[in-house]
């Protein structure tokens, strides 16, 4: 990104739209947390919280080579992840303390690599493959590059599609452990190979977010495309010659 692509004024003036499933309950709970918590209680100390969360998934999922038991760690970690994650910025704009261009760089800078961090922690899991994965993570960064591209341009931060967000996403993870637990690592043998339960429910994750990338693509290109017609290089030519 460079120093123009996000000035300041549109950090600030950009609208936010999250209408996910979850998002009446938990906003319930943030605006309840951020009105009580201790003054020592900061954003950026709920961001490092929320990175420790990431952590400890990422290692939740590498000791589950060693034990499957370890998925509970895992989910613990998504849960204290969702909590300063989705605490931060609302603090901040509760406080009204924000710094726009810091805060934007560095939330999103730290979700990116907190996303990173769990999908590879999964895909080095015993549970899905590695390759699909990373399918998976290309997905995720795709769709990630479109809400910062929009929020830049169309002054729109989009937190949801289809009634799923950043803590819809969590849930579903910790749901996906927990069945591990209970069912084991099944595993289900197809013309094009043998995937695990968990190789298909990321397959199908991925699908979905490709999918939401490629439709929310086009439909702002084409809102984009009818703000700023194009225009007709040779007529606009011989105007400019008729002019002179």
């Amino acid at each position: 990104m460079t120093t123009n692509s996000l000035s300041e004024n549109e950090t600030q003036s950009h609208t936010r739209i999250n209408t996910s499933l979850l998002s009446k309950p938990e906003m319930v709970f943030i605006h309840w947390f951020v009105s009580r918590a201790p003054d020592w209680v900061t954003p950026d100390i709920l961001t490092a919280i929320g990175f420790a969360g990431t952590l400890l998934t990422f290692i939740g999922y590498c000791l589950t080579l060693i034990d499957a038991r370890f998925l509970w760690l895992a989910s613990i970690g998504l849960v204290i992840n969702w909590f300063g994650d989705s605490t931060d910025g609302n603090m901040a704009r509760f406080r009204h303390i924000e710094r726009p261009r810091y805060g934007y760089f560095l939330d999103h800078l730290v979700d990116s690599v907190s996303m990173i961090l769990i999908i590879i922690g999964i895909g080095i899991s015993p549970y899905v493959q590695f390759n699909i994965a990373l399918l998976a993570l290309v997905a995720y960064m795709l769709l990630s590059i479109f809400v910062y591209l929009d929020t830049a341009v169309n002054k729109t931060f989009q937190l949801s599609y289809g009634g799923l967000g950043p803590t819809e996403g969590r849930l579903i993870i910790i749901l996906a452990n927990s069945l591990m637990l209970v069912t084991g690592n099944k595993a289900f043998t197809f013309k094009l190979g043998t995937f695990t339960l968990f190789d298909l429910i990321a397959i199908i994750l991925t699908i979905v977010l490709l999918i939401f990338f490629v439709t929310m693509t086009i439909k702002r290109l084409r809102y984009l495309a009818k703000l700023e017609p194009e225009i007709n290089y040779r007529s606009k030519t011989e105007e400019d010659h008729t002019d002179q």
